[in-house]
């Protein structure tokens, strides 16, 4: 696969795009509406990239207000030929722990009030998602993880859920029957669209929290996601950065 052009969206703990050498920071709307931010427009190694922070450059919109049909559509309309989506999530497993890194590679979607498809009206498409991330792009970011010794975890299953709110315990432990790995508010949504639109998509999940189905563990909280986040955010630049080298090779 040859990129030239890939689309990065930020998630909660990652709005700040510092880490690129800005050449451009776009507003950017389209026939969906608005995007979430500014898209900020750089390179890195000879790759161009564009970046979208999913919530907003202050996290002014909750997982159910984010308009990701426009902020698709605009990395579609940019030319990206994939696109690295950042987000924040739980764990519902045991071995899968707080600080690692974990690419999905299916989804169970539990959300209901998402407007989920492109495609509205009569132009009805049925697109295929029985292998809904892209394996490329996730093998290239488990190569960059291994080279950094990074913890990190490839192929599972991601639940996204409506939000905002966190899941009761009673369907953290539903989950879990489910025999899904981690649990977040927004990749289904964006991998479902990315995949009508075309665009091969990987979602980069840094597990932040157990979720509230471990008695152990303290009940997860913005507050407390957002530290991990912090303490981890540079981690994940870095995995950015040498993810893209890895592809411009």
């Amino acid at each position: 696969m040859e990129l030239s052009k890939i689309g990065i969206i930020g998630g909660t703990g990652l709005e700040n795009t510092d880490f690129l050498d800005f050449t451009d920071s776009l507003e950017f709307s389209n026939k969906n509406g608005k995007v979430s931010s500014k898209v900020s427009q750089g390179k890195i190694e000879e790759i161009e990239v564009f970046i979208i922070s999913r919530h907003g450059t202050n996290h002014e919109f909750s997982p159910s207000n984010i308009n990701y049909k426009a902020n698709m559509m605009a990395l579609k309309d940019l030319g990206c030929d994939a696109i690295l989506a950042l987000t924040a999530c739980g764990s519902l497993q045991e071995k899968y722990k707080p600080g690692d890194f974990f690419f999905p590679d299916q989804f169970i979607d539990w959300t209901r009030n998402r407007k989920n498809t492109i495609f509205e009206g009569d132009n009805v498409v049925h697109t295929p998602m029985n292998e809904p991330f892209c394996e490329f792009l996730r093998l290239k970011l488990a190569k960059a993880c291994n080279e950094l010794c990074f913890d990190h975890h490839v192929g599972g299953k991601i639940i996204t859920i409506e939000g905002p709110r966190f899941s009761s315990r009673a369907e953290s432990q539903l989950f879990r029957s489910f025999g899904c790995d981690i649990i977040n508010m927004t990749t289904s949504t964006e991998c479902i669209l990315a995949n009508e639109l075309e665009i091969p998509y990987q979602s980069i999940a840094m597990i932040t929290d157990y979720d509230c189905w471990k008695d152990t563990e303290e009940t997860v909280s913005m507050d407390a996601i957002l530290e991990v986040m912090k303490e981890n955010s540079l981690k994940a630049v870095a995995l950015i950065k040498r993810t893209l080298e890895i592809l411009n090779i």
